[in-house]
């Protein structure tokens, strides 16, 4: 994998926020896995309770049930930590347009209690989750970072405002910060269930159930697909990066495009399933078409992704068939 020869100093502490979550839960997992010290910082609103009791027995995991929301929690679950990979947050577009107070308030400042946390308590590396959802309107493909259209919901605001309080800690402050935008995760452990669930691991447990699944739309949309393991590279390299990449975003990605209605009858054959699927309306704020450039990521935090679409949706598909 692309980061188990990634190497820290022996007593390196990382803070994982948002840790009880489907990304947070994976990073917590490899840094384990590779002898380091991890505290996961997590309200458990969107985090799931299985996720902690998975390491809770890991004499280098500490678990802290707090919301990044409260400043005093944010300051004291940085304390002693090297690296903050700051995952806490309530995704979703559609539900982001139905709360957008709520989202204001986790995704922006709770971000920025964070980052005013990591600066205080002397934090060396700050990495954040941004999304694709701040290119907006903008036609081109691939997304390239700095070329960024009108945005589309609350979420998409959320992560951008994120993205310039960030880059005024590095300049400001000196801390360094990078932004990673993550281009449709999926993986082991991503949430099937609820009415804002992810598409993939909504399908496949409908189609497991012999369900018809709804398709927003047409099915046409094009999305790069990115398996989680490639987003732990991202995390782990974005904490080796020079000094002189802080301050930026990168798009984090494999590359590719996969359309939604392919990626049923991919799943279908694959789990001998032949349901016809159901069209809906399309989804407000989604954007149409999404494909990475990938190029600034490889430049400037080494990154690397091994895992394309085919290779991780095989792997999901394997745990999924033995976790559903």
């Amino acid at each position: 994998m692309g980061y188990i020869d990634i190497h820290f100093e022996k007593n390196s502490v990382f803070l994982v926020t948002g840790g009880a979550g489907f990304i947070g839960s994976n990073l917590c997992e490899a840094i384990l896995n590779l002898g380091y010290t991890v505290r996961c910082l997590d309200d458990l609103s969107t985090g799931k309770q299985e996720n902690v009791d998975l390491f809770i027995s890991n004499p280098n995991y500490t678990f802290i049930k707090g919301d990044i929301r409260n400043l005093g929690t944010c300051m004291d679950a940085c304390k002693g930590v090297d690296f903050v990979l700051n995952q806490a947050a309530w995704g979703s577009v559609p539900r982001s347009i139905e709360m957008p107070l709520l989202y204001e308030e986790i995704n922006i400042r709770g971000t920025l209690n964070m980052l005013e946390a990591a600066r205080q308590n002397g934090v060396k590396k700050f990495v954040y989750a941004s999304s694709s959802s701040v290119y907006g309107d903008e036609p081109n493909l691939p997304k390239q970072e700095g070329r960024e259209g009108n945005l589309l919901s609350p979420y998409a605001l959320t992560k951008k405002v994120d993205e310039e309080y960030a880059k005024l800690y590095a300049n400001l402050y000196g801390l360094d910060t990078y932004g990673l935008r993550y281009f449709n995760v999926f993986g082991r452990r991503q949430d099937p269930d609820g009415s804002y669930a992810a598409v993939i691991p909504k399908f496949l447990k409908q189609l497991m159930n012999n369900e018809r699944c709804n398709i927003n739309g047409d099915g046409k949309q094009s999305r790069d697909f990115t398996y989680i393991e490639n987003v732990i590279e991202a995390n782990l390299k974005a904490c080796k990066a020079e000094h002189s990449a802080a301050g930026q975003a990168f798009n984090i990605a494999y590359g590719g495009r996969e359309y939604l209605v392919d990626i049923y009858y991919e799943l279908s054959k694959s789990l001998g399933k032949n349901i016809e699927p159901i069209f809906g309306p399309d989804r407000v704020g989604d954007i149409r078409h999404s494909n990475a450039d990938i190029n600034k990521a490889k430049a400037l935090l080494g990154y690397d992704p091994e895992w394309d679409f085919e290779k991780g949706i095989a792997a999901a598909i394997e745990w999924y068939r033995e976790n559903l």
